[in-house]
């Protein structure tokens, strides 16, 4: 799926966009039991004509009453519609909360600089937090435009001076590159705020 927010993609595949919410599915399998002001009686007057006709649909939100017209083939073709469009979101719900997404979330930005800060992080959770990086770089960074790492420590370490235009190659190297870090004690929280600072002078990169 390509890296967009959902906001991004409740637009391209919403409910709303498909016609598929409540009011206006209601529009098109009938019609509104509407009451209206007569200037000429000086009173509301409502249309009793549909009055036992057809079923009818109350909505909680407004209580608009809806007169039902559409035929069980119509209604049939809303339900496969609803139950495509749940179908969908499940999809989107679970690719979310998978793999690198459920860590670094859907990177959206065409350039990055990740920062890595591995604190006190025992060896077992060092290589963990390689797993993390390793997999969202393939995952997520093959799809975007450029990129960069800097690690904060004594001394900054930079996998590139700038960031680098990605590619299959430019990702293999930043992974070995990751996977040749040595373990290291806390960087102070000076560091940190350095290596921050160090990614956001790289002109590429967007705050």
């Amino acid at each position: 799926q390509p890296l967009i927010s959902s906001s991004k993609w409740l637009q391209l595949h919403g409910l709303k966009r498909n016609k598929l919410t409540l009011s206006q599915i209601l529009s098109q399998i009938g019609f509104q039991h509407r009451k209206d002001y007569v200037t000429t009686l000086g009173k509301l007057v409502a249309s009793r004509y549909a009055d036992g006709l057809f079923p009818q649909y109350k909505r909680a939100q407004d209580g608009s009453v809806y007169n039902l017209t559409a035929k069980k083939e119509l209604i049939l073709h809303f339900v496969d519609c609803l139950m495509g469009a749940i179908e969908l979101y499940k999809q989107r719900m679970e690719w979310l909360t998978s793999e690198s997404r459920q860590i670094f979330g859907v990177i959206q930005e065409r350039c990055i600089v990740i920062v890595l800060d591995f604190g006190t992080a025992a060896p077992a959770d060092f290589d963990l937090c390689r797993d993390a990086l390793s997999m969202v770089l393939v995952e997520q960074v093959t799809q975007i435009a450029k990129f960069n790492l800097i690690r904060a420590a004594q001394d900054l370490m930079k996998w590139q001076q700038k960031s680098t235009p990605v590619s299959e190659h430019t990702v293999k190297s930043a992974v070995t590159w990751l996977w040749k870090l040595d373990h290291m004690t806390a960087a102070s929280h000076t560091r940190s705020a350095e290596a921050l600072l160090e990614a956001m002078s790289d002109d590429a990169v967007s705050s």
